[in-house]
């Protein structure tokens, strides 16, 4: 600033050598415009220092702030760091506990394992042994209960040949026998069929209506139901009750439809007024 001073003063003193009174004049102004003009750039310039000296010293504190915010972050993640590495030393440790617990607990259950196939093949020799006893007491009992049963069919087979062989009274009392040893047997609705059966071959057609409606009565589902509703109904017919015969034949037919007896019934139905 002093150089343009001196400068300015310089040309001041050459003009002022040259030029006439009017021209100093008109000079001076000018140098006193110019001065203006330099002061009030020094003053501005002035002011931007200031101003900056402002900005740099916020941007540094702003900066120093931030280093001191950084610097917090780094130390809390430097702790966290240490602190995790303390947790990992110490599951580190209790892992290897638990693998040291874990093997003594698989050795434990390798033992408690052959114990148990032990104990379980000494179980097995024992089921063994038991189902070989139980097989033995059932095959004892079936002989028994096959020869139980043997001499009631005999009786009942000697029953059938008595019969084909015409001993009527004989079969008769052989199917009676045979009912009172065994009134649950599977051929007791045959036994009571074959008794009507004499009755109605000795023409005594009310006894033999009384054993038919034994069968038809107290074995319902039994193949010789059928059969002894239809001789039941002939039996009915042969003492001129025809209402009876005719009742039990429409009740054949209506109840058993596709069997050879109901094929008969209808016949004799046709025959009966």
């Amino acid at each position: 600033m002093k150089n343009m001073n001196v400068m300015v003063l310089s040309l001041a003193v050459c003009l002022a050598g040259c030029a006439s009174q009017g021209s100093m004049d008109n000079v001076r102004n000018d140098v006193d415009s110019i001065k203006t003009r330099l002061f009030a750039i020094d003053r501005d310039l002035s002011d931007m220092r200031e101003e900056s000296k402002v900005s740099v010293g916020a941007i540094e504190k702003g900066f120093k702030s931030d280093v001191a915010t950084v610097r917090k972050m780094s130390a809390d993640i430097q702790a966290t760091i240490d602190s995790t590495k303390s947790d990992m030393q110490a599951l580190n440790g209790k892992l290897d506990d638990n693998v040291v617990a874990a093997k003594k607990n698989a050795e434990d259950l390798a033992r408690y394992r052959d114990d148990a196939d032990k104990r379980i093949l000494a179980l097995e020799g024992q089921l063994l042994k038991q189902q070989a006893l139980l097989d033995s007491l059932l095959k004892a009992e079936k002989t028994k209960n096959e020869s139980a049963v043997a001499a009631p069919d005999a009786l009942y087979v000697k029953g059938l040949d008595s019969l084909k062989a015409g001993e009527v009274s004989a079969a008769r009392e052989q199917f009676t026998k045979f009912l009172e040893q065994n009134p649950k047997h599977d051929l007791a609705a045959n036994a009571h069929y074959w008794i009507g059966e004499t009755y109605y071959t000795e023409k005594n057609y009310e006894a033999a209506i009384l054993s038919y409606q034994e069968v038809i009565k107290n074995y319902p589902g039994k193949e010789k139901v059928v059969a002894a509703m239809l001789k039941q109904a002939m039996a009915f017919s042969a003492i001129k009750d025809s209402k009876s015969a005719k009742f039990v034949l429409k009740k054949l037919v209506e109840g058993y439809p596709k069997s050879e007896e109901a094929k008969k019934a209808k016949e004799l139905l046709k025959g009966i007024k």
